[in-house]
């Protein structure tokens, strides 16, 4: 077989079927819109809105993040009926690798793999913000060497980052059903913290804080502020926001009736997503001029304090470094799910395919744990957030792409799914270009580290992954 066949060989869907089989199938709808809201509303809501005002938007942060979720809102749909019919761990790499190859299915896979170690260490650093933030009145001070990521500001470790990517990662190798109720629990706690935000804040919001709503466009040092051009640079900045219902798509192997569950839970966590970041967005901007948000990562706290409210803010902060555990969470599940289904086909090491006798794939959470820790701490939380993005973008345009050749294989060789992704072929199209222009609005840094993650992974995939592959040839 020449090199071109063996890169393009698809594996046949139900070889899937029977390896995710030994998975247990416990998560119901419920289960998937708390690791879907977990995810999403995570450090990124408590981080993300006041620094994009002040270096990009302004007030009009807002429309940057309904914009986003319009283009997050397209793809979306294509997760939910791809889960549907083909719910594999793995999620884009399975699925492509089903639809268009091997080789595509690895690029798709590898790049989302960049998102879950970014990720998983962005909201690790977003914890360990908010935590020192929180003890810092109480007159507890981590040194800088402990507080920062290596040659940030003094910094060698951030250990609170380290230590709660750890903690959660004996919280999942534990079973995805013990995850499952913490999850639900500090999911709604979380939106809690968040409702007592917005209406304690809505009290203190000045009028002329918003105006003007969408300031002039001129050019700064980190790129537009103002205009069209700033609100999509932020689109941009703030689109990692929304990664969630992926992660919540690579445990669909573990579902119950996932045709149902998971285009619910991908769906619903994405609407409720929206208007917590909407109203948080509004809510921030409103109290405390953005321009004095710059380089600060707990806005809310920011925010409250400035209203008067210095009790409320102890007390949605202390529940936001909680409920940033609900990320890690999924991020944790997902990007492990991920890195065994590589294992699982050959196309990394075999071992962190196989599973424990309680059918829990615990290599591969220890391989996404190390990574993380190790991506955490030579990056600092400012330098990681647009490379989320690039990573996601990239499987986010091939799985849009792939609903058009999927439906002409629903119900012969793939499920026909009772979910489908409505004005078909209009919005998979949509969905693709929608990413594409996401992508093409990331800053030039952010483009080069995905340029080079993708070298890295086609040697690995030449390499490692072409020789080793267990991928049957599909005719």
């Amino acid at each position: 077989m020449n090199l071109w066949k063996k890169m393009n060989r698809k594996e046949d869907p139900r070889v899937y079927e029977n390896k995710d089989g030994h998975l247990v199938r416990s998560l119901k709808v419920r289960d998937i819109l708390a690791l879907g809201v977990g995810t999403i509303v995570s450090a990124s809501i408590f981080t993300l809105p006041g620094e994009v005002a002040a270096m990009h938007t302004g007030p009009a942060v807002a429309i940057s993040f309904i914009l986003a979720a319009i283009a997050a809102g397209l793809v979306a749909f294509a997760y939910a009926e791809m889960s549907a019919a083909m719910p594999f761990a793995g999620s884009a790499y399975s699925w492509i690798n089903v639809i268009f190859g091997e080789f595509w299915g690895w690029v798709a896979g590898w790049a989302l793999l960049a998102e879950y170690f970014i990720a998983l260490a962005f909201v690790g650093s977003g914890l360990s913000a908010n935590f020192r933030a929180l003890i810092a009145p109480l007159g507890w001070k981590l040194p800088a060497s402990l507080s920062n990521a290596f040659g940030t500001d003094g910094g060698i470790v951030d250990i609170i980052s380290i230590v709660s990517i750890a903690l959660v990662s004996i919280l999942v190798s534990n079973g995805i059903g013990k995850v499952a109720r913490v999850e639900n629990a500090l999911v709604i706690l979380k939106v809690i913290a968040i409702l007592l935000f917005v209406v304690v804040g809505a009290t203190a919001i000045k009028h002329s804080n918003f105006v003007p709503f969408i300031p002039k466009y001129h050019e700064t040092a980190n790129g537009p502020f103002g205009g069209w051009q700033g609100i999509y640079a932020g689109v941009a900045m703030i689109f990692l926001s929304y990664i969630g219902f992926d992660s919540v798509a690579a445990n669909s192997a573990e579902a119950i009736d996932p045709e149902k569950t998971m285009p619910r839970g991908i769906i619903g966590s994405l609407v409720i997503a929206v208007v917590l970041f909407v109203s948080v967005s509004l809510v921030l901007v409103g109290v405390v001029p953005y321009q004095k948000y710059a380089g600060n990562a707990e806005p809310v706290g920011l925010a409250l304090r400035y209203a008067g409210h210095p009790l409320v803010a102890v007390i949605v902060q202390t529940i936001a470094v909680f409920g940033m555990f609900t990320a890690l969470i999924g991020m944790t599940m997902a990007g492990s799910r991920l890195i065994y289904s590589f294992g699982r086909d050959g196309m990394l090491p075999k071992w962190l395919g196989k599973i424990d006798k309680d059918h829990r794939p615990n290599n591969a959470v220890l391989a996404i744990t190390a990574a993380a820790i190790i991506v955490g701490t030579l990056f600092p939380f400012s330098a990681i957030s647009q490379l989320v993005s690039a990573g996601t973008l990239i499987a986010f345009m091939f799985v849009s792409i792939a609903i058009l050749p999927l439906r002409k294989r629903e119900g012969q060789d793939i499920v026909d799914p009772s979910f489908k992704m409505p004005l078909y072929p209009v919005l998979p199209i949509l969905a693709f270009l929608a990413s594409l222009i996401v992508f093409l609005g990331l800053d030039i840094q952010a483009k080069v580290y995905a340029l080079a993650w993708f070298i890295i992974g086609v040697i690995i995939y030449l390499v490692y992954g072409i020789r080793h592959s267990t991928t049957s040839l599909k005719k």
